[in-house]
């Protein structure tokens, strides 16, 4: 089995799930009343819209890492059921909490179908990605359509007024982040760079690797631990 881990991609994953517990502390405290104005300011969902880009762009670097050029059919299979699985368990979960702004397509669904695409590109020349993504991107700016309006429609990101979400990341123009991510992994050969040995002595790039190691869990963990904490004291005081 390739192990093409890289402490310096992990970090930068580390920090982004790092920069998601504190964009959703805010909003939590902002849900129960701790603070106002602060979740919904431009600047902040910004924020949170750059946090979401970080981790699409990371999907596409990721694949590369892990497949080179030639897709390991058996382990990519088995890590995009576990966010397939993830994706719908948060789907679920948000219908019965928040019934009118569900996660029907949040970054967990976005990231597997993305992941879906990019295995496409891994054996052509970075520049198809580098193409191809700015096209996704580029497109929702000329087209949006009301015909994409309904849920089972607007994932694509063709809507001209999406249902409301706590957590939409429609394939058009996330997607296009990921196949960017894949012809900078390509053009750049981080294996072989620098970046490969980047932090190997930095205690503080260890921790955040660990953290970029175990993404997936704190992602769907954190929000239940902050809010069965937050909520509770939002009641005392």
């Amino acid at each position: 089995m390739r192990k093409n881990r890289l402490l310096a991609v992990d970090a930068a994953r580390g920090t982004a799930i790092a920069g998601v517990v504190l964009f959703h502390f805010v909003w939590d405290l902002e849900f129960t009343g701790f603070v106002s104005g602060v979740a919904f300011h431009p600047l902040w969902l910004a924020f949170g819209r750059l946090l979401a880009g970080s981790f699409m762009f990371l999907a596409g670097v990721s694949l590369v890492l892990a497949h080179g050029t030639e897709l390991r059919a058996r382990t990519f299979f088995r890590r995009l059921a576990i966010i397939v699985v993830a994706a719908l368990a948060i789907s679920v979960v948000t219908w019965f909490t928040f019934p009118n702004a569900f996660v029907y397509f949040g970054i967990l669904h976005s990231i597997a179908v993305a992941s879906l695409l990019g295995v496409m590109f891994l054996r052509l020349p970075a520049l198809a990605s580098l193409f191809a993504g700015l096209a996704i991107m580029a497109l929702p700016w000329y087209l949006s359509l009301p015909a994409f309006d309904p849920r089972w429609l607007a994932w694509i990101g063709l809507s001209a007024n999406p249902p409301l979400s706590n957590d939409f990341v429609p394939v058009f123009p996330w997607a296009g982040i990921t196949l960017l991510g894949i012809s900078f992994a390509k053009v750049v050969d981080i294996s072989k760079s620098r970046m490969a040995s980047a932090g190997a002595d930095s205690t503080i790039f260890a921790r955040l690797g660990w953290l970029g190691r175990h993404t997936l869990p704190i992602y769907l963990l954190h929000q239940p631990v902050m809010l069965a904490i937050i909520v509770p004291l939002s009641r005392l005081f």
